[in-house]
């Protein structure tokens, strides 16, 4: 027996029509009709039967080319919101009903509160510990070569990139990696965003330098204010009274921590000037990469590749010039494993970050991916203060909260606004650019 678009089966009525690509066929059985058993006479063995829940919950089956999916009504006093035709698709594919608390794999709630937090987790141990690591080789007395370091961190990024893409082939069900292949046309397209990447990694790390893991939150919390004053310059792109109120929230954190962290003495303008700077180029970086991400097939770990690339063969003159390549050569500690080990380390948490940003992203979504992240740097902060065993006044702590609090709501007000805006053919693809953000800020610190 076989079945075509409109075909009446026995005590099933035909409720929606088509979907994209084939034939999707939605009927719902009267609640009060015969059961799934009985729905086997009434079609026979030309029905091949693909998932079913209880003889009562619903039966997806397969009618030659055809999807069809059987679903029970609800009693006259149940919720009978009907379900859109791309979601009835997505759960013949999945072959799971979308009401189950489980979720489409049939996982539990806690399952699913346990996975987030342990991602969650992870992201903030990366991040900070990486904070952490590289102000230690960036405060290193002994060794005063920012650009050195920068560089080697970016080579170690180009050995995972390989390592990665290696293991995705021995592994291919556990790890997914693009096929990396160096390209000279691709790199050439890719290297005027390579200029601003080093700029922006350069002038992260030495901002760091400087200022120190307390004030850094604050020393470069321009980059908000950048973005939108670079995407009226350069793209055109008006922004929202609320967004440019957020701004200004930020701006006067910033002004704050700046006046108070003078008050204490221990204000550096050189760190300052480098986190303005690198503001600048974070919002340069994020204009760039929308204008080379199709020489890259759109594929953020490609990009982070060919940049890395690029980059260690920019850097290779600049630490020459500054004299960075020197001062390793007459480095007491130049053989020793243990300095190299913690420079590679760097380097790992460096690459790290841009993958525990994707999970966190993946499991959540892109506006929690930007919260967790305020909440981390504000963790960070106190941790700071309380491993060097600082004081810090109550308008100190003021100023934290403003740029914290102003970005947050930055964030949720241009989440609110992208909900609000009219459907485009192109949509900005946020949790690619929220990767993109974690990794500008893993790249620098």
């Amino acid at each position: 027996m076989s079945f075509s678009c409109g075909t009446t089966v026995p005590h099933l009525r035909f409720q929606s029509g088509v979907d994209s690509g084939p034939t999707c066929f939605y009927f719902e059985k009267d609640h009060t009709s015969e059961t799934g058993s009985s729905l086997d006479s009434a079609v026979g063995g030309s029905r091949n039967v693909l998932h079913r829940v209880a003889s009562c919950s619903y039966t997806v089956a397969r009618v030659n080319a055809a999807v069809l999916l059987v679903l029970p009504s609800p009693p006259v006093s149940m919720n009978r919101a009907q379900l859109k035709r791309s979601g009835i698709f997505r759960m013949a594919l999945a072959g799971s009903d979308a009401t189950d608390p489980g979720g489409p794999s049939g996982e539990t709630f806690v399952f699913r509160a346990v996975r987030i937090g342990a991602v969650v987790t992870a992201y903030w141990f990366v991040s900070i510990t990486m904070v952490f690591l590289n102000n230690y080789l960036l405060d290193n007395r002994d060794l005063d070569a920012p650009l050195l370091i920068t560089f080697y961190q970016c080579l170690v990024t180009v050995a995972l990139c390989w390592l990665m893409q290696l293991l995705s082939r021995l592994c291919p069900g556990l790890i997914d990696f693009p096929a990396v292949r160096f390209d000279l046309k691709t790199s050439r397209e890719v290297l005027p965003l390579s200029v601003v990447f080093i700029c922006m990694i350069t002038f992260n790390n030495l901002c760091l330098k400087h200022v120190g893991v307390a004030f850094y939150t604050v020393g470069r919390s321009l980059s908000t204010v950048f973005n939108v004053l670079l995407s009226y310059v350069i793209l055109k792109q008006t922004t929202s009274l609320q967004a440019v109120g957020c701004c200004g929230i930020i701006l006067g954190g910033f002004w704050l921590g700046v006046d108070q962290e003078g008050l204490t003495g221990t204000l550096s303008w050189t760190g300052v000037f480098y986190g303005v700077l690198a503001s600048a180029c974070v919002s340069l970086n994020a204009i760039f990469t929308k204008k080379v991400m199709p020489a890259v097939d759109g594929n953020i770990w490609k990009l982070s590749y060919y940049n890395n690339v690029n980059a260690c063969v920019l850097f290779l003159p600049l630490i020459v010039i500054s004299g960075d390549l020197s001062r390793l050569a007459a480095f007491g500690r130049i053989g020793h494993l243990g300095f190299w080990g913690v420079m590679t380390l760097g380097g790992v948490f460096g690459f790290a970050i841009g993958y525990v940003a994707g999970l966190q992203i993946k499991f959540t979504s892109p506006l929690t991916h930007n919260v967790s992240g305020t909440a981390k740097a504000c963790a960070q902060t106190v941790i700071a203060v309380v491993y060097n065993s600082s004081s810090k006044s109550a308008l100190w702590w003021t100023s934290n909260m403003m740029v914290l609090v102003g970005s947050s709501a930055y964030t949720w007000v241009k989440s609110l606004e992208m909900k609000k805006a009219p459907h485009r053919d192109t949509p900005p693809d946020s949790a690619k650019e929220s990767l993109l953000e974690a990794e500008e800020d893993g790249g620098g610190v």
